[in-house]
């Protein structure tokens, strides 16, 4: 039976209460939503931290978050209540987000990445007070931000935000509510799709249903089921996945070699790094993200590491060895790759940059009003008592602005970033965090990658030559794009389901707190168990931040380096404008224009971390083809896939801290598995 039939029939066992009504009459903020959704939330921490420090790749988990949580709730006297599921998964998406947001897997390693005789500072590896100091400083301004920019972006323009639009019909469906109006006439676009710093729509979820449809999915009152067994089925495709993963996870810290076969062969295992990571997490990602994503991301392993790795190697121009980041071809390809992204992310904002000049510059020197600008009625739909208010936002904004600045510089000191600096990477990060929610809004793709570069560039003229306040600014923009790109999202499903904006602010801010130690805490205890950057979390886009900032004070590239980097960056900047504009006019190809983000991303991950993901890729396409896209069964076996490796990991990471070896390095004679002394 198909996931969607279980949940059809689970329905049956609630057909005797009211359906849950669309006016926001729910008691929304409850105990046991925000302590499921800070349950979820840790555990999306834990799963984020570990994947971004290995491949800069992590997710949002909105639409998993709902899924799961619904799942906890049935176990519950009483169900849970749509509102309440948006509460829990706002709670989830904002304790699980932190990793990046804080830049556990970006700004802090490259710190630790500085080299005193060339940047002038010696390597900076935060304490654990420091960098919950550093985490308080940046986790509250994008949280403070959303409220005017909901007010703006969701109530007035009413923007498509299509991750957050596929969590409400997603929560719609399960509680058996009618679908939100906004959906009738909108497709829906895969919600779980997330790179290291951008969301990037895929092939449709779930076409939108029509009323017969609809009511196709509506529960009749047959004759009694045998409910129960079904929602065994149903907890049964996740805990099998999870722990299918998680002993996957197991097997590998014993046996390393299971995650590092010479699929191609020792020589190219261990002289160009091509091997295979039979990951059930990576292919569960790969489900996650789609055929078209992780085609993008294929497309650029085999032009990165096919092409231009061995090219680079043989000419001369990395002579070191090809996985070193200084001299080898990995670090040669960075720059290509960084180029890329750039100019994939600075091209998909200029139709959101122009659109905002023609909106509030052009029309208004010229007079000229938009249609229904005359109109004084407010599109608000919820009660006052209901909302943020105003007082708080402001408050919050000040506060948050001058807490993060003082306790920026009680960690970084004068010699890191002075305050009048960082203030300026706050407000930085509003304005940047303007434009990465419009983009987000309109096309689902937040592009942050290329705000937090647009900072790095601004203070390479405000403050030249500082490494340090480079990237602890850009850092500090970029985690006020990213934070409020993804509450949007969130504020977007609250909006369609009726959820109130105050309880899922709440939410916002108590699940940035937990988070907040959490992310510290285990961060700190991979440093102490691991190298990072190192074998077995790279921390790619650590070389990706130190990297630029050390371009912009010295503008020295790699030999040749700079003539590939215009050379892509031309290429995808046309590829760019032309999948934004297929994708604005929903043109039905534009899934199948490369991601330049994505694309990038496999210059950046060693081919293993790809291949895996094309797999999943490759099964979501095939599933979906044969069953269909009303069906979840797929979502609920990759969530446990992702999610079960990711939590394990903590068990690894445990058994490493207590000395606990690997049973056995047979297989291992390339020298890659990490935790084996040939390694």
């Amino acid at each position: 039976m198909s996931i969607s039939g279980f949940f059809r029939r689970l329905h049956r066992r609630t057909r005797s209460e009211s359906r849950p009504p669309l006016d926001g009459s729910q008691a929304d903020f409850t105990v046991r939503a925000v302590l499921l959704g800070l349950l979820i939330g840790c555990l999306l921490c834990f799963t984020n931290l570990y994947f971004g420090l290995q491949t800069g790749w992590i997710s949002m988990m909105s639409l998993q978050s709902a899924l799961i949580g619904f799942l906890l709730s049935r176990l519950l006297r009483k169900p849970m209540s749509p509102q309440e599921n948006v509460v829990l998964q706002t709670t989830a998406v904002a304790t699980g987000t932190m990793p990046l947001a804080a830049g556990f897997v970006g700004i802090l390693p490259a710190l630790s990445l500085l080299d005193e005789a060339r940047d002038g500072v010696p390597p900076l590896h935060l304490s654990w007070l420091g960098a919950v100091g550093w985490s308080c400083a940046i986790a509250f301004f994008g949280v403070f931000l959303s409220p005017p920019l909901r007010k703006q972006v969701i109530i007035e323009e009413q923007l498509a935000f299509p991750s957050g639009t596929a969590t409400g019909q997603l929560i719609s469906v399960l509680h058996n509510m009618p679908p939100p109006d906004t959906l009738r006439h909108r497709p829906v676009y895969n919600a779980l799709a997330t790179d290291e710093d951008d969301g990037n729509a895929a092939e449709p979820l779930t076409p939108t249903p029509t009323p017969r449809e609809t009511d196709a999915l509506r529960i009749p009152d047959d004759p009694e089921v045998e409910v129960v067994v079904e929602e065994k089925e149903g907890w049964s495709a996740l805990t099998w996945s999870f722990a299918a993963s998680g002993v996957m996870t197991l097997a590998a810290y014993f046996f390393p070699v299971v995650f590092t076969i010479p699929l191609f062969g020792t020589y190219l295992a261990s002289n160009w790094l091509w091997w295979f990571t039979p990951s059930l997490s990576y292919i569960g990602q790969g489900i996650i993200m789609g055929f078209p994503t992780t085609l993008s991301m294929n497309l650029g392993m085999l032009v990165g590491w096919g092409i231009l790795s061995p090219l680079s190697k043989y000419s001369g121009w990395a002579p070191g060895p090809v996985g070193d980041m200084t001299s080898g071809a990995r670090g040669w390809i960075l720059w290509v790759s960084l180029a890329i992204m750039c100019s994939d992310s600075l091209v998909s904002l200029v139709p959101v940059v122009a659109e905002i000049l023609h909106k509030k510059v052009y029309l208004r020197l010229t007079g000229v009003r938009p249609a229904g600008a005359d109109s004084k009625e407010s599109k608000e739909v919820e009660s006052d008592d209901r909302l943020v208010p105003t007082a708080w936002v402001l408050w919050g904004l000040a506060g948050s602005i001058v807490l993060g600045t003082v306790l920026v510089w009680a960690v970084f000191g004068d010699e890191g970033i002075k305050p009048w600096a960082t203030l300026v990477g706050f407000i930085m990060g509003g304005l940047l965090s303007v434009l990465g929610v419009r983009a987000l809004g309109e096309t689902d793709l937040n592009p942050v990658s290329g705000l937090g570069k647009i900072s790095q560039l601004f203070f390479a003229w405000i403050q030249p030559g500082n490494i340090v306040a480079n990237i602890i600014a850009g850092g500090v923009a970029e985690a006020g794009a990213q934070q409020a790109g993804d509450l949007m999202q969130d504020l977007k499903t609250g909006h369609l389901i009726r959820a109130s904006p105050r309880a899922q602010f709440y939410g916002q801010l108590i699940g940035s707190c937990l988070s907040i130690v959490v992310t510290t805490t285990a961060y700190t205890l991979y440093q102490r168990a691991y190298e990072i950057p190192g074998p077995s979390f790279p921390a790619p886009t650590a070389y990706v931040w130190l990297g630029l900032a050390r371009l912009l004070r010295d503008g020295d590239l790699p030999e040749k380096s700079g003539a590939f980097m215009l050379g892509f960056a031309l290429l995808f900047g046309a590829i760019a404008a032309l999948k934004t504009h297929a994708t604005r006019s929903a043109h039905p190809y534009a899934k199948w224009v490369p991601s330049g983000v994505a694309f990038a991303i496999g210059f950046l991950n060693t081919p293993s971390f790809s291949l895996a993901r094309l797999i999943g890729g490759v099964v979501e396409h095939v599933y979906y083809r044969r069953h269909g896209r009303g069906g979840i069964t797929l979502v609920i076996v990759a969530s446990g896939f992702v999610l079960g490796e990711g939590v394990v990991s903590v068990v690894s990471l445990v058994l490493r801290t207590f000395g606990v070896g690997v049973a056995s390095c047979i297989g291992c004679g390339h020298g890659l598995c990490g935790g084996c002394p040939a390694a």
